[in-house]
C-alpha cells in the first residue's frame, strides 16, 4: 500500500465484506430480541422489566466470556495474517474451553441460585417471582451459547463471515418461533408467559450451535474439524494467551461488575423507570449490533496485518476505521429519535414509562458517537495485541469517577434520575482525548506471530516510538523505592 495514497475503495470493500454480515447478524439477533420484548409486552411493564433486569445478567455472562473471545480473536488473527496454521488450531481449542467454563458458571448461578441472582438488581418482589421462573430455564442457553460464540469467532476471524450469519440468522427466526408459541401457548403448548420466553432462548442456542456445526461438517472447515490438534498447548503458549487475556479479562468483568452495580441504581427506581430502562437498553443494543460489525472488521483488518508483518497498513486501517465509525453511528442515531415514537410504542411503552425512555435515548444519541469512538479505539488496540491501554483506562474512570458519581448523586443528594444517568456516561469525552492520543503513539502495535515480531523493530525505529505506559511505569519505580 502506498503510502502518499490510502486506497480507500479497496479498504472500504473489505470492511464491507467482514462488517455486513456481522452486522446483520447482531442486528437480526436485536431485532428477535425487540420482537420478544413486543410480545412480553402484551403481558405487562412489569413483565418486560423484569425479564430487562435478566438480561442485564445475560451481560454479565458475556463480560465473563468476552475476555476470552478478544484474546482469541486477537491470536487467531494474527496467526490467520501469518498463515501459522498451528497457532490458530491452538488459540481456537483453548478459547473453547476457558469459555465453556464460564458458561457452565453461569448455567449453574442461574438455574441454582436464581433469588440470589435477582435480588441483587432489584428489590421488588413481583419483578424478582418474574425473573426467577425465567433464569431458571435460560441457565441452560449459556453452555450452548459459549460453544456457539467461540466457533463464530474462528470462522469470522479466518473470514468465513457468511456462516455465523446464516446461523444467526436461523437462531432468530427459531426463537421468535418458539418465543410466540411458548409465551400465549399456541399449538397445544402451555401459556408459560416470561418462562415461555426463556424456552424460546434455550432453542434458539440449540439452533446456532447445530447450524454452525452443520456447516463446518458439511464444507470440512478446517481447525474447527481437526478438535485433536486443538488441544496441544506448551507453556509458553499459554503464558502468552493468558497475559494477552489477562487484561481484557479484567475489563470485561470490571466492566460488567460496574454495569450491575449501576443497574442496581437503575433497579431501585419506579416500577414505570425500570420499564423505560429495559427498553432503553434493547434500543442501545442496536446501536451496539450496528456498531459491532465494524469492530470486527476492525479486529480482522488490523490483527492480519499486524500478524502478517505489515504495521504500516494496520496504522493506517485502524485510524480510519474509527473515523468511519464515529461517522455511522451519527446516523444511526438520528433515525432512532426519528422514529423512536412508533418503536416505544410497538414495545409497549406509554404514558410515564414512555417519556422515560424518550429522555433516556436523547441523551444516549448525544453520547453515543463518542461512547462507540471509545469502544472502537479499544477493539482496535486489542487486536493488534494491545489490550492493556483501554483496560486501564475504562477500569479507572469507571470505578474512580463513573460509580462514585452515581453512588453519591443517588444515595447521598437523592438526584433526579436524569442527572444520575447522564453520569453513567461522563467519562467518556475524557477517555475519547486519552485514546486518540494513544492511537496516534503507535504503540499499540505489538504482534504475536514470528512474522509480525520481524518487522516490529524497523516500524518502531522509523516513527521514533518508544514503548511502556508513562503512568505504569512511573508507578513501578515508586514500588521498586
Amino acid at each position: 500500500m502506498n503510502q502518499e495514497k490510502f486506497n480507500w475503495p479497496f479498504f472500504l470493500k473489505a470492511i464491507a465484506v467482514i462488517a455486513i454480515p456481522v452486522a446483520l447478524q447482531n442486528l437480526l439477533t436485536t431485532t428477535g430480541s425487540m420482537v420478544d420484548t413486543m410480545m412480553l409486552a402484551k403481558l405487562g411493564e412489569t413483565t418486560v422489566g423484569a425479564v430487562g433486569l435478566c438480561a442485564q445478567f445475560s451481560s454479565l455472562f458475556f463480560s465473563g466470556y468476552w475476555g476470552f473471545v478478544g484474546g482469541g480473536t486477537l491470536f487467531v488473527s494474527q496467526f490467520w495474517g501469518a498463515k501459522d496454521h498451528d497457532g490458530i488450531r491452538k488459540a481456537y481449542g483453548f478459547t473453547m474451553c476457558l469459555v465453556l467454563a464460564v458458561g457452565v458458571i453461569f448455567n449453574i448461578l442461574a438455574v441454582g441460585f436464581p433469588g440470589f441472582v435477582m435480588s441483587v438488581y432489584t428489590d421488588k418482589e413481583i419483578i424478582q417471582q418474574i425473573g426467577i421462573g425465567y433464569l431458571k430455564i435460560v441457565g441452560y442457553a449459556y453452555p450452548l451459547q459459549s460453544i456457539a460464540v467461540v466457533m463464530s469467532m474462528l470462522l469470522r476471524s479466518t473470514e468465513r463471515v457468511k456462516i455465523p450469519l446464516i446461523a444467526g440468522i436461523a437462531s432468530v427466526f427459531s426463537n421468535c418461533f418458539f418465543n410466540y408459541i411458548f409465551i400465549f401457548g399456541k399449538l397445544g403448548a402451555p401459556a408459560m408467559g416470561a418462562s415461555g420466553a426463556a424456552i424460546g432462548t434455550v432453542i434458539a442456542a440449540l439452533v446456532n450451535v447445530a447450524v454452525l456445526v452443520g456447516f463446518v461438517v458439511i464444507r470440512r472447515i478446517p481447525y474447527a474439524l481437526e478438535l485433536h490438534k486443538c488441544f496441544h498447548w506448551d507453556k509458553r503458549f499459554i503464558r502468552s494467551f493468558m497475559g494477552r487475556c489477562f487484561p481484557i479479562l479484567c475489563n470485561e468483568v470490571a466492566m460488567g461488575v460496574s454495569t450491575m452495580l449501576i443497574n442496581i441504581v437503575l433497579g431501585r427506581q419506579s416500577e414505570e423507570a425500570i420499564a423505560a430502562v429495559a427498553i432503553y437498553r434493547t434500543i442501545e443494543g442496536v446501536v451496539i449490533a450496528f456498531f459491532s460489525g465494524f469492530s470486527s472488521a476492525s479486529a480482522i483488518l488490523v490483527g492480519k496485518d499486524v500478524g502478517a508483518g505489515r504495521h504500516e497498513d494496520a496504522f493506517r486501517k485502524g485510524i480510519r476505521i474509527v473515523y468511519l465509525t464515529s461517522g455511522i453511528i451519527v446516523s444511526v442515531v438520528v433515525l432512532l429519535m426519528v422514529f423512536h415514537t412508533p418503536i416505544f410504542t410497538m414495545l409497549g411503552l406509554s404514558g410515564e414509562s414512555f417519556e422515560i425512555c424518550t429522555v433516556l435515548c436523547a441523551i444516549y444519541c448525544v453520547v453515543a458517537v463518542i461512547r462507540m469512538g471509545n469502544w472502537q479505539h479499544n477493539d482496535t488496540f486489542r487486536a493488534a495485541g494491545d489490550p492493556a491501554f483501554g483496560t486501564i483506562m475504562e477500569i479507572t474512570f469507571m470505578y474512580l469517577m463513573v460509580i462514585p458519581l452515581v453512588y453519591i448523586s443517588y444515595f447521598v443528594f437523592h438526584a433526579p434520575f436524569y442527572l444520575v444517568f447522564v453520569f453513567v456516561y461522563s467519562d467518556e469525552p475524557i477517555r475519547y482525548v486519552i485514546m486518540q492520543r494513544h492511537m496516534y503513539s503507535r504503540k499499540w502495535i505489538r504482534p504475536v506471530s514470528d512474522r509480525g515480531l520481524e518487522t516490529i523493530d524497523a516500524f518502531r525505529e522509523k516513527y521514533k516510538v518508544k514503548m511502556g505506559y508513562p503512568i505504569i511505569d512511573a508507578a513501578k519505580r515508586l514500588i521498586k523505592k
